[in-house]
């Protein structure tokens, strides 16, 4: 005798499934459960529709979640304040509700907290990779800044920037005393 099965059976198969068992399995295990019901033409043709409706709901999930994982890779790297100590080493943990709060507020649109993984443990300032893994095949991935609380991202990448054109203008200082030092030797 022929079933479809309903719900996922163990040792038996999984729903949508076609199965060849006995009479009395069915009759007395089975259909009173609502695991399975008898394949005749009607329920052959039900469930190729169904298949088909979930296909496409499936299909559908996976495009929208295309769509989100593009617009998260598409948001700029995120600022968490947070308080440090003075070697920059944090007070606290930062959570993965703290990065899913952030990013929901960057992008607009609500995100399971299980979904975000951060990648590292975040124990001090600097930046830091954030995945999102909103199914098995697509994942999204945002950087994120941990910066010292009272402080913004623009101040952050301003104090970056002085630091570098310090750095340069110290090292031009330092080749032309070098100079400088090889010139007075040569005499």
């Amino acid at each position: 005798m022929k079933a479809i099965l309903q719900d996922n059976v163990q040792k038996l198969g999984k729903a949508g499934e076609i199965v060849e068992i006995k009479r009395g399995y069915f009759r007395n295990f089975l259909q009173p459960r609502g695991l399975a019901v008898l394949a005749t033409k009607g329920t052959l043709k039900k469930r190729d529709e169904d298949l088909e409706s979930f296909r496409r709901k499936i299909e559908k999930a996976h495009n929208e979640a295309q769509q989100l994982a593009d617009k998260i890779s598409a948001l700029p790297p995120i600022a968490l304040n947070v308080k440090a100590g003075d070697t920059g080493k944090l007070y606290g943990k930062v959570t993965n509700k703290e990065v899913c709060q952030l990013i929901e507020k960057n992008l607009g649109q609500e995100i399971d907290k299980r979904l975000v993984k951060i990648l590292g443990d975040i124990n001090s300032l600097g930046t830091y990779k954030v995945q999102i893994k909103l199914t098995p095949e697509i994942q999204a991935e945002v950087q994120l800044e941990i910066i010292l609380e009272g402080t913004t991202l623009k101040d952050k990448e301003k104090a970056t920037e002085e630091a570098k054109t310090e750095e340069g203008d110290a090292k031009s200082d330092e080749s032309e005393e070098s100079e400088e030092s090889e010139e007075a030797i040569e005499e």
